[in-house]
C-alpha cells in the first residue's frame, strides 16, 4: 500500500512539472501588442515567457519583460505620471491664468476709460484752462497705472503731490494779477493741509483710492502668484522610490503577461500619496492663501470697489475745484499772510480779474450732456466694463473656492480615473498579482508616509522646492490680509485712518514680486509694464524707509519659516 502511494505521489509531481512547463512557456503575444501600441520596438520583446532574474523592479519569476523593456516601461510610467498630474491640475492652472488676464485687462481698461471721462468732462467744463494744465491730471492717471502695474509708487505721497500741484495752478489762475516765483509756489504747497482749499475731497478720495488700488493690485498679484505656484508644483520631481513604485503599479502587469490589468484603487492611492507627499503638505498654506484671496475679492465688491472710486473721480475733482473757487478770497488772504504779498504782474495781466480768468464754474453733467464717443458716453462705457468685471469677480470667487484642498485631494482625483485604475476591487492588480488589495490607505502628507507599504519615502528630508512655494504663499497671504485691511505691506501710515499706500510689490503679468519664489528660478513673463522711473530716481527718505522695512520684513519672515520648517 505504501509503494502505491509513493508511485501516485511521484506521478503527481511529474504531472505537476509537466503542467508547470506549459505555464512557463506561455505566449507573450498580448504583451507584444500592448508594448508596440506604446510606440516601442518589438526587437527586445520575447515571444514566450523567459526567466526573470534580470529584472530589478518587477517579479523575477517567469516574465515577458527583458531588462531593456523594464527600463523603457519605467521611463514610460514616469512620463505618464507627470502627464497625469499636469492634466489633473490643468483646470486649476487655467483658472489662475485666464482670470488673471481678464482682471488685468479690465482694470487697465477701467483706468483708461476713467481718464477719458475726466478729460471729456473737463474740456467741456473748463475749456482752454484745463487743456493748458492737463498734464497735472494726466500725471495722476499715469502714476495710478504705474502703481497698479508694479511701479515703486507711494500712493499717499503721489496723491498729496497731485493736490499740491493743483493748488499751485489754481492759485495762480485765481490770482493772475500777481507774479509768483518757484519759492513762493513751494511756500503755498506747505500750507495745503492747514488751508484745506479743496475741502474734504482730498482726504476722502485718498482713503478711497488707496484702499481700492491696494486691493486691486494685491488681488491681481495674488492671481499671478497662484498661477506660478500651481504651474511649478504641477511639475513633479520624482524620487527613485516613487519611480520604482509607479513602474510596479503601472507596468509590472505587462511583465506578468497581463497588460490589460489595471491597479486596484486603494493600491493606486498609496502609491500616489507617497509620490505626492510633499505636494499635500502645500495644502494648508494654499487654503489660507485662497481664503485671503476671497477676502480681498469682497473688497472689490464692497464700498471701496474700483467703480465707486473711478467712475465719479472727475466729479469729485471738479467738486474740489469748485470748493476752492468759493473760498478763493480766504485762501489767498491766508497765503499772503504766511508767504508774503506777491509782486503785481504787468498791466496786461493785472487788468484781468478772477471772473475773466477762471469763470467756468463746476456744474455736474446730466446724462444727456455727457460727452459721447463711438462706444457711447464715457460713463456708459465705464459701467459696461464694470458690470463685466463684477461677473468676473463672482466667477473668480467660485473658482477659488473650488480650488481649496486641491493638493491633498490630487491622489483621489488621479485614482478615480478609470483610465488609470480598475473599477473591480476584486479583479485588479494589487502589486503582486490579480486580486484584492488589503493594506489600508495611508493619510496625506510627508510624515504619514513612514508606514506606506508601496513607496519608500524619507520623511526626514522635506522637498526644498515645495517649502519654497510654501514660503511664497505665506508671504502673499500676509500681503493679501494687509490689503483687506486697506494697508500695503510696505507703506503703512497709521496717521491716515489705517489706510496705507503702496510701493512696488504689486504686479500683474509683466513683472514679479519682491519676494517672488524665493530660491527658485524667475518665471518667464513679458516685459515689465512699469516705466522704469523707480529704478532711475534718486533714493528719497521714503524710499530708504521702504527698503529698510522690506529688508526687515523679509528677514523676519524667512527666520520664522526656517524655524517653523526645521525638522529635527
Amino acid at each position: 500500500m505504501f509503494r502505491v502511494q509513493v508511485v501516485f505521489c511521484t506521478l503527481s509531481v511529474l504531472l505537476s512539472f509537466s503542467f508547470g512547463g506549459d505555464v512557463k512557456s506561455r505566449s507573450c503575444n498580448d504583451v507584444r501588442q500592448a508594448y508596440t501600441a506604446k510606440g516601442f520596438s518589438l526587437t527586445s520583446v520575447p515571444h514566450q515567457e523567459i526567466s526573470g532574474e534580470h529584472l530589478r523592479v518587477c517579479s523575477q519569476g517567469y516574465t515577458c519583460c527583458t531588462s531593456e523593456m523594464e527600463d523603457k516601461l519605467s521611463q514610460q510610467s514616469k512620463l505618464e505620471f507627470e502627464n497625469l498630474v499636469e492634466e489633473t491640475s490643468q483646470n486649476l492652472r487655467t483658472t489662475f491664468v485666464s482670470r488673471h488676464k481678464k482682471f488685468d485687462e479690465f482694470f487697465l481698461e477701467l483706468l483708461d476709460n476713467s481718464q477719458r471721462s475726466l478729460n471729456d468732462m473737463f474740456v467741456r467744463t473748463y475749456g482752454k484752462l484745463y487743456t493748458q494744465n492737463s498734464e497735472v491730471f494726466q500725471d495722476l492717471f499715469t502714476e495710478l497705472k504705474r502703481y497698479y502695474t508694479g511701479g515703486n509708487v507711494n500712493l499717499q505721497e503721489m496723491l498729496n503731490d497731485f493736490w499740491s500741484r493743483l493748488l499751485e495752478r489754481m492759485f495762480q489762475l485765481l490770482n493772475s494779477q500777481y507774479t509768483f516765483t518757484d519759492d513762493y509756489l513751494e511756500c503755498i504747497s506747505k500750507y495745503t493741509d492747514q488751508l484745506k482749499p479743496f475741502g474734504d475731497v482730498p482726504r476722502k478720495l485718498k482713503a478711497q483710492v488707496t484702499r481700492a488700488f491696494i486691493a486691486a493690485r494685491t488681488f491681481v498679484q495674488g492671481l499671478m502668484v497662484g498661477r506660478e505656484v500651481a504651474n511649478r508644483v504641477a511639475k513633479v520631481n520624482l524620487l527613485p522610490g516613487c519611480s520604482k513604485a509607479l513602474t510596479r503599479m503601472l507596468y509590472c502587469p505587462y511583465c506578468g503577461g497581463m497588460p490589460d490589468l489595471k491597479p486596484c484603487a486603494n493600491y493606486c492611492q498609496n502609491v500616489i500619496k507617497g509620490c505626492l507627499a510633499n505636494q499635500a503638505d502645500l495644502d494648508p498654506e494654499w487654503n489660507l492663501f485662497i481664503d485671503a484671496m476671497l477676502l480681498v475679492a469682497e473688497r472689490l465688491e464692497g464700498p471701496f470697489n474700483i467703480e465707486a472710486v473711478m467712475e465719479p473721480i472727475d466729479v469729485k475733482i471738479s467738486e474740489a475745484i469748485m470748493t476752492m473757487q468759493d473760498n478763493t478770497m480766504q485762501v489767498s488772504a491766508k497765503v499772503f499772510q504766511g508767504c508774503g504779498h506777491p509782486k503785481p504782474a504787468g498791466m496786461g495781466r493785472s487788468a484781468r480779474g478772477i471772473t475773466d480768468t477762471f469763470n467756468a464754474r463746476f456744474r455736474p453733467y446730466s446724462p444727456e450732456e455727457r460727452p459721447t464717443t463711438a462706444a457711447g458716453t464715457s460713463l456708459d462705457r465705464l459701467r459696461i466694463v464694470w458690470r463685466t468685471m463684477q461677473h468676473s469677480v463672482v466667477d473668480i470667487k467660485e473658482r477659488l473656492k473650488e480650488s481649496k484642498k486641491f493638493w491633498s485631494s490630487l491622489p483621489d482625483s488621479i485614482c478615480t480615473d478609470e483610465r488609470v485604475v480598475s473599477t473591480d476591487s476584486e479583479q485588479c492588480w494589487n502589486s503582486h498579482t490579480k486580486g484584492r488589495y488589503f493594506p489600508e490607505v495611508v493619510k496625506d502628507g510627508l510624515t504619514n508616509q513612514l508606514h506606506n507599504p508601496e513607496v519608500e519615502v524619507d520623511i526626514t528630508r522635506p522637498d526644498t522646492f515645495i517649502r519654497q512655494q510654501i514660503m511664497t504663499l505665506r508671504m502673499m497671504t500676509t500681503k493679501l490680509r494687509n490689503a483687506y485691511n486697506g494697508n500695503d505691506i510696505y507703506f503703512q501710515d497709521s496717521s491716515d485712518e489705517g489706510s496705507g499706500s503702496g510701493s512696488g510689490s504689486g504686479c500683474t503679468e509683466g513683472c514679479t514680486t519682491e519676494f517672488d519664489f524665493v530660491g527658485t528660478e524667475t518665471p518667464v513673463v513679458a516685459a515689465d509694464r512699469s516705466d522704469g522711473r523707480a529704478a532711475t530716481a534718486p533714493a528719497s527718505g521714503a524710499s530708504a524707509s521702504w527698503l529698510a522695512a522690506s529688508s526687515t520684513l523679509l528677514t523676519s519672515l524667512a527666520l520664522q519659516l526656517v524655524l517653523h520648517w526645521q525638522w529635527r
